[in-house]
């Protein structure tokens, strides 16, 4: 992709860098997902219903896919990704468009929405390019990323995260202490079939410290670990796929 076709503006607090389609239809399809998930505006959704004491609630279809998706991904990751940020993702529920949880217990969806927003914005774009929006990516078609600490990749399909605090400080959430993660890494960057594959992969890489790269490689997941000493660590499946394909997908 050349300079000039690049697209770059602000939306969910990051920076967003486009390519292959028009900034203002991804800026809508970004919006969209802020203002009904955002905890920082009081007339988002989420803020509605994390403020409602009925343990029953009726949510739009937006939410409640959003939800479903952070539930699976709970599953997925062993409860690292987590909704609830306190380990009782199992007492959430949803059916159709009706959502239960314990009175009083507050969710944060923010570990799956950025992704699920990039994916939707990417999958409209008008043919090969990219979305990235603060450190998630996916892509249409072949692209040159730098990583962080030096050096860069070429993400073939797919999508690729990085999680970690070099850019927003100690902002994820251990679930078993229900406290900021005193992880080992600065920054993970997995690799993924989507985006949301990829961020969640990163999270919990993150989340796991010095059990991050193996825990990727029993799942086949590609991971390069940054970390706070500025240490560089490849787990086997991300030094294997590199030196295949000279890519990551």
């Amino acid at each position: 992709m050349s300079a000039e076709a690049v697209h770059r503006f602000r939306a969910m607090g990051c920076d967003v860098a486009l390519a292959g389609g028009d900034p203002a239809d991804a800026a809508v399809v970004l919006e969209r997902w802020e203002a009904a998930f955002s905890l920082f505006r009081p007339k988002s959704e989420l803020s509605r219903v994390n403020g409602s004491p009925a343990r029953v609630l009726a949510v739009s279809q937006l939410f409640a896919h959003a939800l479903e998706v952070a539930l699976d991904t709970a599953a997925e990751t062993e409860g690292l990704v987590d909704p609830t940020l306190c380990g009782r993702w199992a007492d959430v529920a949803v059916s159709g468009r009706m959502v239960s949880r314990p009175s009083g217990l507050v969710l944060d969806l923010n570990g799956v929405v950025k992704a699920l927003a990039v994916d939707e914005a990417a999958a409209a774009l008008d043919g090969p390019g990219f979305v990235s929006v603060g450190g998630d990516l996916a892509v249409r078609g072949p692209v040159d990323v730098a990583l962080p600490a030096g050096g860069a990749i070429r993400v073939l399909a797919g999508g690729l995260a990085t999680s970690g605090t070099a850019s927003r400080g100690a902002h994820l959430v251990d679930p078993a202490t229900s406290r900021a993660s005193e992880s080992c890494w600065e920054q993970v960057t997995a690799s993924g079939a989507t985006c949301l594959d990829a961020d969640a992969a990163a999270k919990a890489g993150f989340l796991l410290g010095e059990r991050g790269p193996g825990w990727l490689d029993a799942r086949g997941i590609p991971g390069r670990f940054v970390g706070r000493d500025g240490e560089i660590v490849e787990n086997d499946a991300w030094a294997g796929a590199t030196r295949a394909v000279v890519s990551c997908t």
